[in-house]
């Protein structure tokens, strides 16, 4: 019986076909087969969030699922918020208020708050963004920059959705 599997899914809109081994990780497939090196590995346990992805639309912590249980499945990581050489809104907010120290934990982050905004949660008070981002640990900061970004993100998504767009 093999244990590599040929899998199909969508990551960041690109149709992606390959085998792989079963106990391979899905942080590991993205990043060493696909080269998709945003998602971070830091805990190996899924509790520092650093390697947080979106499957289906759902944040999941890449480091705790296999590849092959990705398989039909669309998945979003970090280098799928950029458009070409623009950043996404999310992520210029967080340049703007400067809520990046070392950047490791930054794209759980990102993701664990553009699915929120993408839900449609306004995220303004700042609790609510702290119990929000209490998934995900940051070594480097207090904290303050990273909820401030996320004020502004959540002002702009505010703002995009009154004119009929999305975030």
């Amino acid at each position: 019986m093999s244990s590599r599997h040929r899998i199909v899914l969508a990551v960041n809109d690109v149709t992606v076909e390959r085998e792989v081994e079963s106990r391979l990780l899905l942080a590991d497939f993205l990043r060493e087969e696909l080269e998709l090196r945003g998602t971070h590995v830091g805990c190996e346990h899924g509790v520092c969030g650093a390697c947080t992805v979106l499957v289906d639309g759902q944040p999941v912590r890449s480091c705790l699922m296999f590849a092959v249980q990705a398989a039909g499945t669309r998945i979003m990581t970090v280098e799928g918020l950029t458009r070409g050489d623009e950043l996404h809104p999310l992520q210029e907010a967080f340049w703007e208020a400067h809520a990046l120290q070392c950047g490791f934990c930054t794209p759980g982050i990102l993701m664990t708050i553009y699915h929120l905004l993408q839900e449609g949660a306004g995220l303004e008070d700042e609790g609510e963004i702290r119990r929000a981002l209490s998934g995900n640990l940051c070594r480097c900061t207090g904290y303050q920059n990273i909820v401030d970004a996320v004020r502004i993100a959540s002002r702009h998504n505010d703002a995009v959705k009154m004119a009929g767009e999305g975030c």
